[in-house]
């Protein structure tokens, strides 16, 4: 059931996205931020494809150091923080204190 779920939500956007192209409003519309959104898609990509292979901890922190130090040119020390903080705090939340198994990686980390 999920699975067809999904099919339909997807088959719907894609008419409504298709639908939409032809309205006034979507002809008057300019994105400049077009780059700036594919970089992001592209590291939730990666991110989906890691998290089994490299574990949990390392491809959050690989996607934080991405996302704030490279896209968002956020200082180093505040990136190093952020990133290690989330990624290290989100891990001990879920997994040791809500039970929650998630990926560890080939290195146990």
């Amino acid at each position: 059931m999920p699975m067809a779920l999904a099919i339909v939500l997807g088959l719907l956007g894609l008419v409504v996205t298709l639908r939409g192209r032809r309205s006034p409003l979507f002809q008057s519309l300019r994105w400049n931020e077009i780059g700036h959104a594919g970089k992001i898609l592209l590291a939730c990509s990666f991110a989906a494809l890691a998290l089994e292979r490299i574990g949990y901890r390392s491809t959050v922190i690989i996607l934080l150091v991405f996302l704030l130090g490279v896209i968002e040119r956020q200082r180093p020390v505040i990136v190093t923080i952020v990133a290690l903080g989330f990624s290290l705090g989100t891990f001990f939340l879920f997994a040791d204190l809500l039970k929650v198994p998630l990926p560890r990686g080939p290195w146990g980390f």
